[in-house]
């Protein structure tokens, strides 16, 4: 899980709070508020001090940079000399979502749309999941699939999540492993049409994402580039976010209507209460049929019990 700090003013911090305020939860002692997105969860404190944490803490922090009065960590850079000309090309989009939250299978969309598709995608609103509400998420994925693009969406399940975990995978891996067979079923889906080439919404360095192909045999695909905040320069990536969300969405859905409580997203401690309610009523062992057991919600949730 990664963490990164940054010192932003007070008035600053107040602009934050009002931006976040459909994600706001309880506040923490010696904070000015938390809230907690898809991609981190955000604390700023009174001292100035704000904390981004989750498996993408850099997509918040990214919007906050320049407001900032101290350095933050490296972060991973974009891959060399970025041909962002391929924003208006006709090329296949990437995201992922659910890698933040406790309950729930990770999902990723691929997108492929030509460059009239893109100004039908923009036309229907298309924009970065992030910013948008779920019920108005699988509204717009409603129209996005009945546009004439090609697209391809994959979940991975808890249980072979919790399994791959256990064999050593790092979510990291998962990740790249889902974003390479999204792209590559899409790619045979389209049976020969030709693209301009990949973007990808980067969650780590290119060198590593080629690694992890590596270590199970397989190559990157020609022509793709990473990018932080890639749904914010290709409207194919914002059109795969919106579907790989709405996926997860119906998941998490399914999942808690299985488990007859409902089962928050997330990692918070609303999550933690709603883990422990779910082991009191079918038994540890059944946890992991809809949680990412390494996340530390595991043990917290024992707390109350």
């Amino acid at each position: 899980m990664g963490q990164i700090v940054l010192k932003i003013s007070a008035d600053k911090i107040k602009q934050m709070k009002q931006h976040y305020q459909a994600y706001l939860e309880k506040t923490p002692q010696a904070a000015v508020f938390r809230a907690k997105t898809p991609n981190a969860v955000i604390t700023a404190y009174h001292s100035g001090k704000v904390l981004f944490q989750g498996s993408a803490p850099e997509k918040e922090s990214s919007r906050w940079k320049d407001a900032s009065a101290a350095a933050e960590p490296k972060k991973a850079k974009h891959s060399p000399s970025v041909d962002t000309t391929i924003f208006q090309k006709s090329h296949i989009g990437s995201d992922e979502s659910g890698t933040g939250d406790y309950f729930g299978p990770i999902t990723v969309a691929a997108v492929f749309a030509d460059k009239e598709q893109q100004l039908q995608l923009k036309q229907l609103g298309v924009e970065d999941s992030k910013h948008l509400r779920d019920d108005f998420i699988h509204q717009l994925a409603q129209k996005i699939v009945k546009l004439p693009i090609s697209y391809t969406i994959l979940r991975l399940e808890n249980e072979k999540y919790n399994r791959l975990q256990n064999k050593g995978w790092s979510q990291g891996k998962m990740k790249a492993m889902l974003h390479h067979h999204a792209i590559d079923k899409l790619i045979k889906k389209l049976n020969g049409t030709a693209y301009d080439g990949i973007v990808i919404d980067q969650f780590c360095t290119p060198a590593v994402y080629k690694r992890y192909l590596q270590s199970e045999a397989l190559k990157l695909h020609d022509h793709t580039t990473f990018i932080t905040k890639a749904e914010s320069h290709s409207i194919n990536v914002a059109a795969a976010s919106i579907l790989a969300r709405a996926r997860f969405v119906t998941a998490m859905d399914k999942l808690s209507e299985e488990a007859g409580i409902a089962l928050p997203k997330g990692a918070s401690s609303t999550v933690d209460k709603a883990a422990a309610k779910y082991i009191r009523t079918h038994g540890e062992k059944q946890l992991g049929h809809v949680a990412k057991l390494h996340f530390a919600n595991t043990e917290k949730a024992k707390k109350y019990l």
